[in-house]
Formats: C-alpha cells, structure tokens, sequence
C-alpha cells in the first residue's frame, strides 16, 4: 500500500477516536446537568407561593442592594431573637437555633436542603448584569485598598489574622465571595504599589479610572481572569441555582466545569434559575429600588407582620442581643452600620441596636425605610471616599449600590 495512502487512513482514524472520546465527554456531560436540573426541578415547592411560610430565606446575590432591605426592612421586622444564627453573610448556616423565622445570607439556593422543605420562603434581589460586574470590581479594590495603610503585604495579612481573632468575629475575607476576590485584589494592589516605588514615578498614562494600571488592576484584566470567571460570570444565575463554588451541592463542582466547558449546556443552568425565581415570594430589581421597596413592604412586610402578631412575637426581643450581635453583624459588603478602622477591619454600630417593633404597620415600616437608607448611604460615602484616597487619582463614577 502506498504510503501516503497509509498516513491519510491512519490520520483518518486517529481523528475517529478523538471525536469519539469527544462525543462521549460531551454526552457526559449533558446527561450531568440534566440529571442535576431534573432532580433541582422535581422538588421545587408546589405550594402557595404567594403565602409567607415559617421562615423567611433572603438570597443576598452580591451588589444588588441587599445590606438596605435587611437593615431597614428586615432588622425593623424581626427581633435578633428571630434571626437564624450565623444567618447574614457567614460562611455557613447554624440549624442548631430550633424556630428562626430569618435567614439572610450569601449562601447560595443549595442551602435550602438544610431548610424545613415545604415551610421556607425564598425573596432575593436582582440587578442588571453588567452593573453588577461594575459594582462587585468596584467593591474589591475599595475594601482592598483599605489594607493599603500597611508598609507591605505581610505586614497586613498578618494584622489581619490578628484583628479576626481578636475579635472572634466573621470578617469580610471570611465571606463568600468576597474571601476570594478582595485577597487576590490587595495582593495585586500591594505589588503594583512597590513597583511605583521600584520605579520612583509618580506619573500615570491613563485618565481612566478603570484602566489605570500603575495603580490598580484594570476592569478588563479583572474580567478576564479565571478567578472572576469562576466567580463573577454569570453569579446571580449560579447562586440562584445553587451551583457556586460555595454550594452545598456534592455534584456542583461538575456540573460547573461541564457548564464551562459546553457553554449551550448552561441553558439547563438557566432553566432552573428562572423557575426558582418564579416560585419566589418575592423578587426585587436594583434598578426600579423605589418601587421594589414598595412592593416589598407591601408584599413581604404585610405578611410579616400579620405572622409575627399572630404568633405574639412581634415587640418581643428588641433590643437586640450586642454579643450575638457582634458576631452575625457583618454584612459581605461592609454595611453600612459597621464603621471599618484604617486597618481595614469592620467594628459593629451600636446604632441600630433598638428596634421598636410595636404596632408596626406598612406605612411605619416605609417611614422607617426612608430614614434608614438615607443613613445608609451617607456612610458608605464615607468610606468609599477614605478607601479611594488610598489609590489616588483613581475614583470610580459609577454608583455602587
């Protein structure tokens, strides 16, 4: 046989049995995700979606606005009593506490296999994406840039450690997500802070607040790193899913990387989110915050407070518990109640210790609601102010919610 006759066969062939192993990881893969979106599916409740059950879940997706609805909505409503331990921002929920009525956390959907099936509300809140990816870059370098008063890295990694156990209590490098993408930030800002001071320059090429790379890691690179694809892409859609790299779910880890690697299987992914949201008490938009809040009140708030008179809780346990409270304060994006010292560790407020809960209405709470998110947002221009300084002249525009 000639031989060239003999190569082309033997190429042939060989490209057979690539694209057979090919078909079958893919086939694997298919049969993954649809296996793990049937069996999501199949236990999804059939209740009444419109009625509050017995505990209260609020899915905080990052950067949507979370932290306002549970300081000046939430906490108005609930006594520290009521709240789940562990339950805002923790890396884990504690179902040791028997009768909570709250839970709110970065925990993605796959916590509610811990939670009392058939007697659990889930509302979250939802932005558009883009802003979202904004938003989460944002608040990376502003929390970063707060370990920026140290000489060097170790100097702050280590003070940190100090802080955290000091303190006995959850620091934001403890939470998801931000345990991952603010240590990664701050050790890129402490390295390119050297190399100015390697280079003995103070001059920047670019008046782009998101492309100055002498100071800062661009937006761009940011995106384009596998820690933001792993985390960042597509976050609202996972952690509505279940499928962070925070779950609860053995075969999350999977049906990932099978998603990552056959982006049309990411549908399933989609699929599930969207009929979860629908079966939600309640699902709010950053966008229209006005009457999201609204509605909320209206909606969940109503609900709430009728429940909690009925069960005579209501009034009950207002004033807050400041030892518990010092360790289930801590908001992943360092509410706007907490005041951050220029170590960057986060202290609890006493402000919003006193709730009074008696002969709360729907009126009183958007009353309450108004007064507090005003608050809110003084502080946290505040401190994004001191933060940014750190990293001068660049200064995001965008606002962050």
């Amino acid at each position: 046989m000639d031989s060239t006759l003999k190569c082309t066969i033997l190429l042939i062939l060989l490209g057979l049995v690539v694209n057979a192993f090919s078909v079958t990881d893919y086939e694997h893969c298919e049969n993954v995700v649809k296996k793990w979106a049937t069996n999501s599916l199949k236990h999804e409740s059939k209740e009444d979606k419109h009625a509050l059950k017995d505990l209260l879940f609020f899915l905080h997706v990052p950067r949507t606005g979370g932290r306002t609805y549970f300081h000046c909505f939430l906490k108005k409503l609930y006594s520290s009593s009521l709240e789940c331990p562990r339950s805002y921002d923790k890396l884990r929920f504690d179902p040791s506490k028997e009768k909570c009525r709250l839970l709110v956390t970065h925990d993605d959907y796959s916590i509610s296999s811990k939670l009392p099936r058939g007697r659990t509300s889930v509302v979250t809140i939802l932005r558009n994406p883009i802003d979202r990816v904004f938003s989460t870059y944002e608040f990376s370098v502003e929390v970063a840039a707060r370990f920026l008063v140290h000489p060097n890295l170790t100097s702050a990694t280590q003070m940190a450690g100090r802080l955290r156990s000091k303190n006995k209590g959850v620091s934001t490098l403890d939470i998801w997500p931000w345990k991952y993408l603010v240590p990664w930030m701050r050790e890129d800002l402490f390295a390119r802070r050297d190399a100015r001071k390697t280079r003995g320059t103070s001059d920047f090429t670019s008046g782009d607040p998101y492309n100055m790379e002498d100071i800062v890691m661009p937006l761009l690179n940011y995106i384009n790193n596998p820690i933001a694809h792993e985390i960042v892409h597509n976050g609202a859609t996972f952690q509505i899913a279940g499928l962070t790299n925070n779950s609860y779910l053995p075969e999350s880890h999977e049906v990932r990387h099978c998603v990552d690697k056959y982006n049309n299987l990411g549908d399933y992914v989609l699929q599930v989110a969207k009929k979860r949201l629908d079966n939600m008490l309640y699902v709010g938009l950053t966008e229209d915050h006005r009457e999201s809040a609204t509605m909320f009140a209206n909606v969940v708030g109503q609900q709430v407070i009728s429940q909690l008179v009925n069960s005579n809780a209501i009034g009950k346990g207002a004033n807050v518990n400041n030892s518990e409270q010092g360790t289930s304060f801590s908001d992943s994006e360092l509410d706007q109640n907490t005041n951050s010292d220029e170590k960057g560790n986060e202290t609890t407020s006493s402000d919003d210790n006193e709730v009074n809960q008696d002969n709360m209405t729907v009126e009183k709470l958007m009353d309450t609601y108004e007064v507090c998110i005003s608050g809110l947002r003084k502080t946290q221009t505040r401190r994004r102010i001191a933060s940014l300084k750190r990293i001068s002249p660049a200064n995001f525009t965008k606002e962050v919610s």
